[in-house]
Formats: structure tokens, sequence, C-alpha cells
């Protein structure tokens, strides 16, 4: 709801403004669109819409601020009717319209929407196995959360340099130069920063056991 200008009262119009967003819901799997409060991980990236109704023979101006939960003045302030932005940092930003009509101010009241960014979180297990049984078939982050910088790189271990990614979502297959490698012992080294600012510097070894399977563990 928006508080409406005298003037305008008295021309008939009622000149009003909604804020939405319209962000990709994991959970949902989905674009979805919302009025409320909304998070996630980061990057998440969100559209604020102004929704402008009744503002025929009007030429309104929009402001949106951007603003840490915890601070008190805006790291931001955009001057369009909708504004699409990436989060990247952790923590609540609160995401607050006005609309300006002239010389009256219109002012969303208290629908200002709250945005949650997760803390970062990033693990990976100690081995995989690649051999076509479906199973733990690749390797890579056994969860993650909120990265805003990724980069994984796996070593031989003599230091050869097998293969690299930078997406946390996708991993090694066990493969280098379109050939399969052998059964061993290799390192991974990855490189991450967090949207909570913290940086990850993951050296550990990677068994690659082709010869394990379901069975075998039984």
């Amino acid at each position: 709801m928006a508080f409406l200008p005298f003037f305008a009262q008295a021309q008939g119009n009622v000149p009003t403004v909604r804020l939405t967003a319209t962000y990709y819901d994991e959970e949902k799997g989905e674009m979805t669109e919302t009025e409320g409060d909304f998070g996630g991980q980061a990057p998440l990236t969100a559209t604020f819409h102004a929704n402008p109704t009744g503002m025929e023979g009007f030429t309104p101006t929009y402001e949106w601020h951007f603003r840490m939960a915890n601070e008190t003045s805006d790291f931001m302030v955009r001057y369009e009717e909708d504004t699409e932005y990436t989060f990247t940092r952790a923590g609540i930003t609160r995401v607050t319209l006005y609309a300006n009509l002239g010389t009256d101010t219109l002012t969303i009241d208290s629908t200002s929407i709250n945005v949650t960014i997760s803390e970062s979180k990033l693990t990976f297990p100690n081995a995989f196995s690649p051999n076509g049984d479906g199973r733990n078939e690749v390797f890579k982050a056994k969860e993650y959360q909120s990265l805003v910088e990724f980069h994984a790189y796996i070593f031989n271990r003599w230091g050869h340099k097998l293969y690299e990614w930078t997406n946390p979502a996708e991993g090694w297959d066990g493969t280098s130069g379109g050939k399969a490698v052998k059964e061993g012992v290799y390192f991974v080294l990855v490189k991450a920063k967090g949207a909570d600012g913290r940086e990850y510097n993951i050296r550990k070894d990677v068994n690659l056991l082709r010869g394990y399977t379901d069975s075998t563990n039984n």
C-alpha cells in the first residue's frame, strides 16, 4: 500500500506502487514472484518491480534503496521503474522503494522487502568411483552454499594439472584429455570465497577407486 498525495486524490487519480520481486526459488525449482521477504544462497539475482498504477497525467520517478540490516546508510541507490541486482553478501538486505510524482512523494508504507543471503559452506569428499555404476561417478563438492568465487584443480602425484573447473556444481569425471586416468591417489586444490567473506583454500588427496562398487562394499 502507499500514501496518496492530496492533490492526486483531488484529481480523481489513485496513483499507487506495489513492490514485488522476481527471483529463482531453488526449493521450488522455478522463477517466483513475491511481495514478501525471501532469500537463498549467493549469488542470488532478483528483479524488483514498482508495479505503478493510476499514473496517468503524472511523470513519476523512482528510488530504490539497498541497505544491510546492521548498517545505518544505503550501500546503493538506483533510479528506474524496475531494477535488477545480484546479491553476493551474506546477511539481510532491506530493499525499499520511493516513488515521486513531482512536488509530492508517494512512499511505500511498510512493504520493504528483506532479502536474506545465507552464510557460505564448502566441503569435499575424500574419494569417488567412476566405474559406470551410476553412483559417485564425479568428484565434486559434497556440499556448497553462497560461494561468489570458485576454482578447483586436479593434479597427479607429479604435480601435473589434469583438470580444472569453476562451477561448484560440476566436478572431475576421472579423465584427462578425454582418456580415463589410472586408479590411484590424486590431489585437489580448491580456492573459493563465500558471500560472508570467508576464504577457502582446500588441499587434499583424492582417491580414485574404479574397482569399488556397492557389491564390493557388501
